[in-house]
């Protein structure tokens, strides 16, 4: 059986010559149904394959928020250009749950989870390196070139995951991404229920421990908000900016004044971030 048969196809839509489109399949690594979005530029019709640009959500959000709100299918159409929205954690019946926004179904952070009931399901870190990227480059025209981006939680998830993995990315990025959650409520809440209290494994999904020592360095863009709510308690971009000075590592940070933590924000600047990515596809 093809890889195409085992993705069923949810929904189809023309956008700027491309196809924005909704998969579902069966993860083998979350044990469970997952969906996932990709925008096809047009230049997959004539055959092309394009690099893939992997967008990575925050909290409560799913993988319909960014294709949805950020606007990004123009510049991806120009740029030829794929994009890869993941759903933000295992879902469905059975797939262990919390009442919190910031905690379960919608809260993976991007992890493996060690820790009973989570470790049955709650396999992102796998999913969004391994998995999935090996169902879009068999079922679609694209290439082995790869980016990665998010926001807030999914800003958290693109930093570490390209941090730990610099081999698999030749750029990431990302929007008010949680710098260091094992000092932020967050990341305290969900590491401990997912990772247990062992603090060197928090570590090692940090973004800021991992900047400070990290050997292999990736072109790294980071926006931030001025006006967010969560700057001071949750994101903390200060710990980024003061490792990546510690290591030379090349990082550009913008605070951006008055913008806040929304889709808003993303949309204003998401263009300078996937013409950041473009240029490091093509070198």
């Amino acid at each position: 059986m093809t890889i195409e048969h085992l993705i069923e196809n949810v929904s189809v839509n023309k956008s700027f010559g491309g196809w924005q489109k909704q998969y579902s399949h069966q993860s083998k690594i979350l044990n469970c149904t997952m969906r996932f979005a990709i925008y096809l530029p047009p230049q997959v019709s004539n055959g092309e394959k394009v690099p893939v640009l992997y967008w990575l959500s925050g909290l409560t959000c799913s993988d319909e928020n960014f294709m949805q709100k950020a606007g990004a299918q123009r510049i991806a159409a120009e740029l030829g250009m794929a994009i890869v929205a993941p759903d933000t954690s295992p879902r469905g019946e059975g797939v262990a749950d919390d009442e919190g926004y910031d905690l379960g179904q919608g809260a993976g952070f991007y992890v493996n989870a060690t820790q009973a009931p989570w470790n049955r399901h709650y396999q992102m870190y796998d999913y969004v390196v391994n998995e999935l990227p090996a169902i879009i480059e068999a079922a679609f025209e694209v290439s082995d070139q790869r980016a990665i981006s998010g926001h807030s939680m999914g800003g958290h998830g693109a930093l570490t995951i390209a941090m730990l993995n610099p081999e698999r990315y030749s750029s990431m990025s990302a929007f008010s991404p949680v710098c260091n959650p094992v000092q932020a409520p967050w990341g305290k809440k969900a590491f401990t229920t997912y990772l247990g209290k062992d603090k060197a494994d928090w570590r090692n999904h940090d973004a800021s421990e991992l900047m400070r020592k990290a050997t292999a360095f990736i072109p790294a863009k980071v926006a931030q908000g001025g006006a967010d709510n969560f700057l001071v308690e949750q994101l903390k971009p200060e710990t980024l900016v003061a490792a990546a000075k510690d290591n030379g590592y090349p990082l550009e940070l913008t605070i951006h004044e008055g913008y806040d933590h929304s889709y808003y924000f993303i949309s204003s600047f998401i263009e300078e971030h996937l013409r950041f990515h473009a240029e490091h596809f093509t070198q």
